[in-house]
């Protein structure tokens, strides 16, 4: 047997492997869409400042594809993805976790091969597409399979590395994309600032390939096909380091046999999300990833270059350096969660999450609107703006420093919130037989609404003036601050089988840290199996194991 790694936090570094793809494949955007050698190749459409020299800055002028076309170029992506996304579900449930993840990274190579070696724009809009597929799959996937495998009590931390490894791979990525844009030459055809970044990011994928075969297995998808051994095996090598006698690995496992039981014969397809109570908390794990998009978050992701555009930013040079700053706020500050996620508790931190960045918004808002005016295209310093920068603010002004910092803040207000718990709390909500399947329709709302906003904000940026847009997007926090504070329950610190009776309680959103407190079923079967009182058969059917003493038959009940 192949020696399988161990520590549920060096299980989430390889796995989360798939979390630097997302963020290599954000980043490839946003790092190159304002560079002139990009411009040139995918527009064709370029004309020579006559004033200037040439090689100055300035001298060769392109304005690129327009906002519909690069909207179009960078909806590819998250388009492939709400493919990936909706398939992984059925792919992870009928060849494992791990093997979902191998064929995501099949997508990603051919998908890469396509983008560094595109002839035009067709055939880079069909590489994104298929890296798209990829990151689909990766980002339905993960989260639920380290909430599978992770002890409850660290179970925020773990998962939440799938979002550290998402900043990770937009900072590596941008910052690479900078180095090679110095390779630009005079005339700007010089294809290696895009080709080279769009080739180095096949290196992760081959990897996380490589990788795969020492990560073990779920244990939930283990029992689910009657493997119990294999999945008691997994459970002691995580939580107990290899000790299968441990009381608390004993009681988790009894817990997933039981569970098992009761959702024995009950319908696991995709419609079964959508009736009688799993209705709820689909809507659940769906709204965490609409409303993380609807931040407005992938606006600084995708098109930061534009934002900095808009505050008066003109040079390529000074408008990619600025941008990387964000990239960098964006790492440190998920920190915090990694640390305090399993403290904070959940909702407390989406809450405050929606305020602080709503109040970002407003403020960058209402800067614009009162200090901006429409872009001046016969200036020289206006020539090369694309289209989609139809509102700026005066370049060099105190305004547009204003708008810089709140748009680091921003950031640094969705990195230890939302940018985490969007991926922590769609693994823990859903019932057992339908997780992986709920991972998909999670994540497909996460892809739905990045389609969407990815093809939508250039267009916006442009009809709407940007202060527009931001204004929209201050509407969106306020509305999801009141969908979290009335609809979303407390999960922290249980296992993914105790979380159930939160959702049969019937008590308000707002109350369900009370609840949560009165839980206590896998200590009491912990205490149970330390005192002799209940002994565990990993080889028995999950109905088989015999029932703690205390409680004969409420213990299936309370785990329906």
């Amino acid at each position: 047997m192949t020696p399988k790694i161990r520590s549920p936090y060096a299980i989430a570094a390889f796995a989360c492997i798939g979390g630097i793809l997302f963020g290599f494949d954000i980043a490839s955007m946003s790092a190159i869409l304002v560079t002139e050698n990009y411009k040139v190749y995918f527009h064709g459409d370029s004309a020579v400042n006559p004033s200037l020299k040439p090689g100055q800055e300035g001298w060769l002028i392109s304005e690129g594809p327009n906002a519909t076309l690069q909207g179009g170029i960078t909806a590819a992506m998250p388009g492939g993805s709400l493919i990936g996304a909706l398939s992984a579900g059925a792919l992870a449930d009928r060849f494992g976790r791990r093997a979902a993840l191998f064929i995501a990274c099949c997508f990603w190579l051919v998908g890469s091969i396509l983008s560094c070696a595109a002839q035009n724009i067709g055939m880079l809009v069909v590489g994104r597409f298929i890296n798209g597929i990829c990151v689909g799959i990766a980002s339905a996937t993960v989260p639920f399979y380290l909430a599978e495998l992770s002890p409850s009590h660290i179970r925020g931390r773990v998962v939440s590395a799938q979002q550290w490894a998402i900043t990770w791979g937009i900072m590596v990525f941008y910052y690479i994309s900078l180095g090679c844009s110095y390779a630009a030459d005079q005339d700007g055809r010089n294809t290696i600032t895009w080709r080279l970044p769009w080739g180095l990011q096949m290196i992760p994928a081959i990897f996380i390939m490589g990788m795969l075969p020492l990560l073990p297995e779920s244990p939930r998808y283990l029992a689910k096909n009657a493997r119990y051994q294999d999945a008691l095996d997994v459970l002691a090598l995580v939580h107990a380091n290899g000790d299968a006698s441990d009381p608390k690995v004993l009681a988790e496992f009894e817990l997933i046999k039981e569970n098992m039981q009761l959702e024995s014969g009950e319908g696991t397809g995709y419609l079964d999300l959508f009736r009688g109570r799993q209705l709820y908390r689909t809507h659940l794990v769906f709204f965490t990833q609409v409303w993380s998009q609807l931040t407005g978050m992938n606006v600084m992701m995708y098109y930061i270059g534009y934002v900095f555009q808009m505050a008066g930013i003109s040079d390529t040079e000074s408008n990619t350096k600025s941008s990387s700053i964000q990239y960098a706020i964006n790492v440190v500050m998920t920190v915090p969660a990694l640390i305090y996620l399993d403290r904070w508790g959940r909702r407390p931190t989406l809450l405050i999450g929606a305020a602080l960045m709503g109040a970002c918004m407003l403020i960058n808002g209402i800067i614009l609107a009162t200090c901006g005016g429409p872009v001046d295209r016969s200036l020289a310093i206006n020539a090369d703006l694309p289209d989609t920068v139809s509102w700026r603010l005066p370049a060099g002004g105190a305004s547009g420093r204003a708008m810089i910092a709140f748009t680091y803040l921003f950031v640094a207000s969705y990195a230890p919130t939302w940018g985490p718990v969007s991926w922590v709390y769609p693994s823990e909500v859903p019932v057992q037989r339908l997780r992986a399947k709920s991972g998909s329709i999670s994540a497909a709302g996460n892809w739905m609404f990045n389609f969407a906003l990815s093809y939508f904000v250039p267009p916006a940026f442009r009809n709407l003036r940007a202060m527009g847009a931001y204004f929209l997007f201050f509407a969106f926090n306020v509305m999801m601050f009141i969908h979290v504070f009335l609809a979303f329950p407390e999960t922290k610190g249980k296992t993914l089988e105790e979380i159930a009776a939160i959702f049969e309680s019937n008590v308000p959103a707002w109350r369900s840290s009370q609840v949560l407190n009165d839980v206590h079923r896998a200590d009491d079967l912990a205490q149970a199996v330390a005192r002799g009182d209940l002994t565990v058969d990993a080889g028995k059917a999950p109905n088989a194991g015999p029932q703690t003493p205390e409680s004969p038959g409420s213990e299936k009940k309370e785990l329906a």
